[in-house]
């Protein structure tokens, strides 16, 4: 089985439905281990070190989070400016998250037509998460598709549940396959067949 870190970042998560049903769906599962940022650091003073070891430990790093603004929320970012430091994530010496796996799991208000290049957004989603993937690149991970969630101010307890349940089906998949290469070229992990 394989170590999953999942660094849950949502700023006002008692107003939301989807991140925490995501969290609550893999709560407690073996082998996984859920950081909800801002619970644990509400003063953005981040333990460097502690944060670091779990990175190390981790087989897989699942970054949850609402988009805002076409990124994640500050403290997620500042996690990575502080965290993901050089000669330790990356540079001549940084190896020790070199082979991890890293993606996006996320929420948007916007439909997947809205995050198109025809959309009220103008881009696909994949092109606001570049950082995110260049960031896996500079660090030697491998960069998996994003799962979304999207059009959450519409969607329905039915089709949330839908998702939640694929999203804990995904995170069983990541941990117990020897192989994850099959999900690699899927537009999004929400694609993904058990």
């Amino acid at each position: 089985m394989k170590n999953i870190l999942v660094l849950m970042a949502h700023p006002k998560l008692e107003h939301s439905t989807v991140i925490s049903g995501l969290t609550a769906s893999i709560n407690g599962l073996e082998n996984v281990q859920i950081t909800d940022l801002y619970e644990r650091y509400p003063d953005f003073n981040i333990d460097v070190q502690h944060e670091q070891e779990m990175l190390f430990g981790a087989d897989i790093v699942v970054w949850l989070h609402p988009l805002y603004w076409y990124t994640g929320p500050p403290l997620l970012q500042q996690w990575i400016d502080l965290v993901l430091e050089y000669n330790w994530a990356y540079g001549h010496k940084g190896t020790y998250l070199k082979g991890k796996y890293l993606f996006n799991a996320i929420s948007t208000g916007g439909s997947p037509e809205a995050y198109s290049a025809t959309g009220h957004h103008g881009y696909p989603l994949k092109e606001f998460l570049l950082p995110y993937k260049q960031t896996a690149k500079l660090c030697n991970m491998k960069y998996l598709p994003p799962f979304q969630i999207a059009g959450t101010h519409n969607i329905t307890r039915e089709q949330l549940n839908h998702e939640i349940n694929k999203f804990k089906a995904l995170i069983l998949h990541l941990r117990d396959s020897p192989n994850l290469s099959d999900l690699e070229n899927l537009p999004f992990l929400n694609d993904f067949k058990q």
